[in-house]
């Protein structure tokens, strides 16, 4: 069966700016921003134009003393980005301006980030496994939670009812939401889960692991429907393109799968020069953002690209 996306005749672009490598990529929610962000402190913004041509230059983000680990765009304003840092802080920022317009001050190095789907609150893990929910009007704590296991990638579902926390336990729990409570335990994985994604149309959710395998779980039933067997290494980073039709799986292996969700076969593979810390499809397109542990030369400077443009340039 042919595909709908000719991804064969896609190419990637390279974004420069970083000084060092980039850990993270996201999208705001009208899919004309991406915001990066990097071992060398900050996080940027590049306005990117879908046929556009040229390498835009972003607006910098600056404030965080460490690295930023992870950032995530409210999903209901297309200019507000969220940033997670290794300093112990979360910023939020207006990215317009560059400026910093908000600081919630936690308790340990945080290294994960994400939003409610309404925008109304954020929730942060650290390294300390500790989860943070901050209400985004007043940036304040309204809830903090240590758990006695490893926690990595956390999501709500579409309808903000359901939490996921991915374990190293090869678990994923679910939380019922807001008040947090245990619902189930899935048992997912022989290895440590590190990353979960949620499918845009609310039926799915994919989640990645330590033992190379991608499961795709059914959220009404609580049912693994699927499993991706392509990588080779632990999955890093996992996302489902804006249909749903698609899910993009990155690892230490040098390359990007790209499957199709329904059938399980892979479509397309992104070669790659390095492990990906990162990919993100856009809300409204088929272009995909990586980044990755890239020995760029000069030494040290930090890039990440985008797969989707009809031409390299």
């Amino acid at each position: 069966m042919e595909e709908a996306v000719p991804f064969k005749n896609l190419n990637s672009r390279e974004y420069h700016g970083h000084e060092k490598k980039v850990h993270s990529v996201a999208w705001n929610c009208t899919g004309t921003k991406l915001a990066s962000g990097s071992v060398d402190q900050t996080a940027r913004i590049w306005h990117i134009e879908p046929h556009g041509h040229g390498k835009p230059k972003g607006v910098e983000l600056r404030g965080h003393t460490d690295s930023v680990d992870q950032l995530c765009w409210d999903p209901k304003h297309a200019d507000l980005v969220a940033t997670a840092s290794g300093d112990k802080t979360v910023r939020l920022w207006d990215a317009r301006t560059g400026k910093c317009a908000q600081l919630a001050e936690l308790s340990g190095e945080n290294i994960n980030i994400t939003y409610k789907p309404d925008g109304t609150h954020i929730a942060v893990g650290n390294r300390d496994d500790e989860l943070t929910i901050l209400d985004v009007r007043k940036f304040k704590p309204i809830h903090k939670r240590k758990f006695n296991y490893e926690v990595n990638e956390i999501a709500w579902n579409t309808t903000s009812d359901i939490f996921f926390l991915t374990t190293g336990n090869g678990t994923v729990e679910v939380l019922s939401y807001p008040s947090l409570k245990p619902v189930d335990t899935l048992m997912a994985h022989t290895a440590g889960c590190y990353c979960i994604a949620i499918d845009p149309r609310g039926r799915y959710f994919a989640v990645g692991s330590a033992d190379s395998l991608v499961s795709l779980w059914d959220i009404s039933e609580m049912l693994c429907v699927r499993t991706f067997t392509k990588l080779e290494s632990p999955v890093r980073t996992i996302s489902f393109n804006h249909t749903g039709e698609y899910l993009a799986c990155a690892s230490e292996d040098w390359f990007i799968d790209i499957s199709n969700v329904q059938t399980g076969r892979t479509v397309h593979q992104i070669p790659c020069r390095a492990a990906m810390n990162s990919v993100e499809w856009n809300p409204k397109s088929n272009l995909l953002a990586y980044a990755g542990d890239d020995k760029i030369k000069p030494p040290g400077e930090g890039i990440f690209r985008i797969f989707g443009f009809k031409s390299s340039s």
